[in-house]
């Protein structure tokens, strides 16, 4: 039987080794899929499940990095079983937890067997699946204990202080060290999944671009990108560049936003104030230019909604050149304050070792010196004809974490000047000629980190089912790693330099 490896080779020539090959596992082949894993040759994407004619199947999207080739492989359940891959491959369990909740698939050889994303408050159980009557009430859900003397436990969320998505967060201490974290996920769960089934495409995308929406400009272009591979869509040129020009609009703004943010919990508010502004005037100037401060439903398969308004490129400009003027000063301040120094430096450091293990994207693994970008590593247009650097950096510590933004700040406004200095005239958008049954997979890079959209459509126009995995989902499990041995009041501080999506995540 060949090689998990063997069959990427296989189906990738060095002229289109970007596609995805779509390969059906056996079981042989379906353990030699989790000896890669475990062994690292290849990167876990995603793992979801799927409802055929003959039958429900667990999917799961790889990559091996270093050949820059992607697969997805198929393994059917019959009995509604299947061999857990996070028994050797512990980035998987929550992702197989998850698809017991919502299609009721049993992974075999599970290490952790209670529910995730259900808390025993839908009407049915496995919603996707066999949508058995629900129980009616949630059973208690036991948080893992750990030993020692003098240990206490202390209890944060779901709801928080201020506008902030609910996670339940539950600290074990001895005095004010956190021993143990343990998160809980899942209050703002949408459903969205489900909602996609049977949706037409502007609907989908309209879910798409909803399931986090700091973050809708990528998914939506990911989205759109998996659609267009199934209709086999030439997008117009000029539409490819302003959906980058998004891209990194998008990106400013958010490591804006971030950067002052995690200032602001370091009790350094002069920070959080003027890089509110600068992420103030990135939404001004998309709002501007496309007509929507989050470019909200502006992307869409076939291309962009609109055009780049008449005063766009003027508007990006002053942009430009105001950020210039101002951010340096701000790094500089940055650097030079002791005070934030002592509060970052050291503070919730991910083992480079780890972020390589869970494929953790964005700046959280380049700050631990995983160098995985898409625009890179499997880049699509019109990044494939950019000049930019991947910053990479090894403390992995909340310091790391912020630099690794203010890098991805400089760069971000380096490709808009070449956006600026070579797009193209023409149309913005293009239709389907006609619909198309079958699926694709695209992965996009966000200001999180790689976004992930597989999509399979019925020939009707008509989705037929679709999964959107947020890079949220190798990053929460890392924040319970990189606290551990922190005091707690540094939590907040290494909670806000990962600001990971609840809502991405709970989809």
């Amino acid at each position: 039987m060949a090689k998990l490896l063997d069959l990427l080779t296989r189906n990738s020539t060095p002229e289109a080794r970007l596609s995805w090959p779509h390969i059906t596992a056996d079981d042989t082949l379906w353990q030699d899929l989790t000896e890669q894993l475990r062994e690292g040759a290849v990167t876990l994407l995603g793992l979801w499940g799927d409802n055929r004619e003959s039958g429900a199947v667990v999917r799961v999207a790889v990559v091996d990095e270093a050949r820059r080739i992607g697969a997805v492989v198929t393994h059917e359940c019959p009995g509604g079983q299947y061999p857990a891959l996070s028994k050797a491959h512990p980035p998987a369990m929550r992702l197989e937890r998850t698809v017991h909740d919502l299609f009721g698939l049993l992974p075999i050889g599970l290490p952790d067997t209670r529910p995730w994303l259900d808390h025993g408050m839908w009407p049915v159980r496995h919603p996707l699946g066999d949508r058995t009557p629900s129980p009616g009430s949630a059973p208690p859900y036991p948080f893992l204990g750990a030993q020692g003397e003098g240990l206490h436990q202390i209890p944060v969320g779901p709801v928080h202080a201020g506008v902030i998505e609910p996670g339940h967060f539950r600290f074990t201490a001895g005095g004010e060290t956190v021993v143990r974290l343990e998160e809980r996920l899942g209050y703002t769960h949408k459903g969205v999944e489900g909602l996609m089934i049977g949706a037409d495409l502007k609907r989908a995308a309209q879910l798409a671009g909803r399931v986090s929406g700091d973050s809708t400009v990528a998914y939506a272009l990911a989205f759109s990108r998996a659609v267009e591979a199934v209709h086999d869509v030439t997008v117009p040129a000029r539409a490819v560049w302003l959906r980058a020009l998004m891209a990194e609009l998008e990106r400013l703004a958010n490591h804006f936003g971030d950067i002052g943010a995690i200032c602001n919990d370091a009790a350094f508010a002069l920070m959080h104030a003027h890089c509110g502004v600068l992420r103030e005037r990135v939404l001004r100037t998309a709002m501007n230019c496309f007509g929507h401060r989050l470019m909200m439903d502006r992307i869409i398969p076939g291309g962009v909604a609109n055009d780049l308004s008449g005063d766009g490129e003027v508007a990006l400009s002053g942009l430009l050149a105001e950020i210039r003027r101002g951010f340096p000063a701000l790094v500089e301040l940055y650097d030079n304050t002791a005070s934030l120094q002592d509060r970052t430096v050291g503070t919730g450091i991910v083992d480079p070792a780890l972020a390589r293990q869970y494929g953790c994207g964005g700046f959280i693994g380049r700050a631990s010196g995983r160098s995985f970008d898409t625009r890179r590593v499997l880049p699509y247009p019109p990044y494939d004809e950019l000049r930019f650097e991947i910053p990479v950096l090894s403390d992995g510590d909340v310091n790391a974490r912020v630099w690794i933004r203010i890098r991805e700040v400089e760069q971000s406004l380096s490709l808009i000047d070449q956006i600026l200095e070579r797009l193209p005239s023409g149309p913005v958008r293009v239709e389907p000629s006609r619909a198309r049954a079958g699926e694709a997979i695209a992965l996009v890079e966000g200001f999180r980190g790689d976004i992930l959209v597989w999509v399979s459509l019925d020939g009707q126009g008509l989705v037929r089912r679709c999964h959107l995995r947020d890079p949220s989902w190798f990053q929460w499990p890392l924040l319970e790693a990189a606290i551990d041995g922190n005091i707690v009041a540094d939590f907040p501080l290494c909670n806000k330099s990962f600001n990971c999506s609840y809502s991405g995540h709970d989809l």
